[in-house]
């Protein structure tokens, strides 16, 4: 048995590597039922990637029950190559999400002898030689957890050293750890090896920056790793995109967002950033990482994609990426404000 081929798209060659999580959101809904949803963080992200147009390999595998067999078709007909064509034995990871009355979601995982853990440094980094127009590769959320840092470290220090953009999502998800001072240390070690780390406000508190301002927070864990660049997401307040060398910028919503829920905001937030990275010229020019500049301009794309792809995501039930033409004509109809905070 082997999962059909991706619906063909224009995004090819590979230009981005995912690794992490994929699972069902089992959301809870207001009569105590449990609604299935395709999920897990680093598949909306995926997924999300496919959706803009950006050349997308999956590394992880997935399950052949009927939940993996749904993850495939749906990552697949977003134009994402899988580097498992053929499914796994094990069953699909589960999490149970509860909503508040704002939307805002919490979760419980069932992730023990999951297909999506199946993985090793270094089929990861062949799978990535394997490509050789890759410019990037991401991770974050539940593959940063202690337990599975010996496949994804090794893997991204492989990748930095090749000269490829690291970028990795703290994303951090305490009900899935015991123990959250090793789950931190993990995290912190994932981001340790990042080009572009981007966290929330929450993430910050949990990784112990409890500074009351979130961008003087996001300042001292941006001093606190090689990363240039970190990008800050402050629910409806919007987001922060700092430079280690060039200062920072803020944008929030110009136009009228009603939230459903926010699962998958911040996936859809990283995958806009991203595929309008990709895009630049500053991107296209550089030969490495290392040698990759982005001026004010360059943010103002960059954040301008992203905020209209989670503005897309959060009005929908269950994460819903945006297409490209969808996070083009959101932008078209009005951008974000705009502000350099020095």
């Amino acid at each position: 048995m082997v999962f059909p081929k991706p619906i063909p798209t224009p995004n090819t060659p590979i230009s981005v590597a995912t690794a992490g999580e994929a699972l069902m959101d089992m959301i809870q809904e207001a009569d105590g039922r449990l609604r299935p949803c395709d999920g897990g963080s680093v598949f909306n992200l995926t997924r999300a990637l496919g959706l803009q147009g950006v050349g997308t390999l999956y590394l992880n595998p997935l399950s052949q029950d009927r939940f993996g067999r749904g993850l495939a078709e749906a990552i697949l007909q977003a134009g994402v190559t899988l580097a498992h064509p053929e499914p796994a034995h094990e069953p699909t990871s589960l999490a149970v999400v509860g909503l508040d009355a704002t939307g805002k979601a919490s979760y419980s995982f069932y992730r023990e002898g999951v297909a999506d853990r199946r993985v090793d440094a270094a089929s990861m980094n062949a799978q990535c030689a394997a490509q050789p127009a890759l410019k990037m590769v991401v991770t974050g959320c539940l593959a940063l957890v202690a337990d599975d840092a010996p496949k994804y470290l090794p893997w991204l220090r492989a990748q930095r050293a090749a000269g490829r953009l690291v970028v990795v999502d703290a994303n951090l998800r305490p009900a899935i750890v015991p123990d959250m001072v090793a789950y931190r240390a993990s995290v912190l070690a994932a981001l340790r090896e990042a080009d572009i780390v981007k966290v929330s406000d929450d993430d910050l508190h949990l990784l112990g920056f409890t500074h009351p301002d979130p961008l003087i927070a996001a300042r001292e864990l941006l001093a606190q790793t090689p990363a240039r660049w970190l990008a800050l997401t402050l629910g409806a307040q919007g987001a922060v995109f700092l430079s280690r060398e060039a200062g920072a910028w803020q944008a929030s919503e110009s136009q009228p967002v009603t939230v459903a829920d926010t699962v998958g905001a911040g996936d859809c937030f990283l995958a806009g950033l991203l595929a309008a990275l990709l895009e630049r010229p500053a991107m296209l020019d550089a030969k490495t990482a290392t040698s990759l500049r982005l001026d004010a301009s360059d943010v103002q794309a960059l954040l301008a994609n992203a905020i209209a792809s989670a503005s897309l995501c959060v009005m929908q039930t269950g994460c819903v990426p945006p297409t490209r033409e969808q996070v083009l004509r959101r932008r078209s109809d009005g951008p974000p404000l705009f502000r350099a905070l020095g």
